[in-house]
């Protein structure tokens, strides 16, 4: 997973720094400081960070590694409906 941020968007709200402690830091009132490669570990929390900010300044880039690792939620709920017939 690979982070992105665009420091001349980011306002300094520091949620993603609430959300993902270990990833996000702020430095002071307005500095962001971030780990571009995040652990697999903090995927969850980044997600979260990234959906909480407000000027959307974080892009969150999953790599072929990360795709492996994650079940596509299409297929599971594919799956689920298999066995409804649904006939009238």
């Amino acid at each position: 997973m690979r982070l992105v941020v665009d420091l001349n968007r980011c306002q300094g709200y520091a949620q993603c720094a609430f959300l993902a402690p270990d990833v996000f830091a702020m430095h002071g009132d307005e500095s962001l400081l971030y780990n571009p490669e995040a652990a697999a570990e903090q995927r969850e929390d980044v997600a979260r960070a990234v959906a909480a900010c407000p000027v959307g300044a974080i892009l969150l880039e999953l790599t072929d590694e990360d795709m492996a690792g994650t079940v596509s939620q299409d297929a599971a709920v594919a799956g689920a409906g298999a066995g409804s017939g649904g006939s009238r």
